[in-house]
């Protein structure tokens, strides 16, 4: 419990210091983010792993409307991993992100 204590109260400094380095290390991440998932590549590699799937799915017996159902929600994961990488785009410039954590350190140390 200190510990938790102690950290609550680290100096502007510190907190600025820890800013800088999110705001700096976050947009890089971000981006490679955004290639990893939108990419030619990264496309061609979720279309081969969704045909594979329902090939699988069919070759163990399952029928075509269960196959393609499955598959589906299969590709979805990959479409929610997209919208949440779409979602983090919006802190790319790290001047958003370095503003809503700014405005939550703000509201801790007045709970304080």
């Amino acid at each position: 419990m200190d510990d938790e204590k102690k950290r609550r109260h680290d100096s502007p400094e510190e907190v600025a210091e820890i800013l800088s380095v999110v705001s700096d290390k976050v947009p890089g991440l971000i981006k490679g983010l955004v290639n990893a998932v939108f990419s030619e590549d990264s496309a061609r590699n979720m279309a081969k792993a969704a045909a594979a799937y329902y090939n699988e799915l069919k070759a163990g017996g399952l029928p075509d409307d269960v196959a393609l159902r499955m598959t589906q929600e299969y590709v979805s994961i990959f479409t929610k991993i997209g919208d949440v990488v779409k979602e983090a785009r919006k802190y790319e410039r790290g001047e958003e992100f370095e503003k809503t954590l700014r405005e939550k350190i703000k509201r801790e140390l007045e709970k304080e």
